[in-house]
């Protein structure tokens, strides 16, 4: 978790090929898998980090459509991995790779 001194670690799209990101950084580089979010209009876009390429720059994975994603796109370090909710609340419910309920039982 971020404390309040802590800003946001924030970078650009600076690639897009599929369903791979690249993403540049001006501070301090993500840490291998790393989530990163980035908003496509109204949906938020999950990117988990999978190498450093150098100069600053990191390669993504989409974990979802990057149809509509542009270069120049603000792209936010989470500072953590993609972590799913785990305890007797999630037993028999059906969450996607992101740890989102998608079973409809709220």
């Amino acid at each position: 978790m971020k404390t309040k001194e802590q800003k946001n670690n924030n970078g650009k799209v600076v690639q897009v090929i599929g369903p791979v990101v690249d993403v540049v950084f001006e501070e301090k580089l993500p840490e291998i898998f790393n989530a990163l979010e980035v908003m496509i209009g109204e949906q938020k876009l999950v990117l988990e980090t999978q190498q450093h390429v150098g100069q600053g720059m990191v390669r993504a994975v989409a974990m979802g459509t990057t149809d509509g994603l542009q270069r120049g796109s603000e792209v936010i370090d989470t500072g953590s991995p993609i972590s799913t909710p785990v305890g007797k609340e999630t037993l028999g419910r059906i969450f996607n790779v992101l740890g989102e309920v998608i079973d409809g039982k709220g």
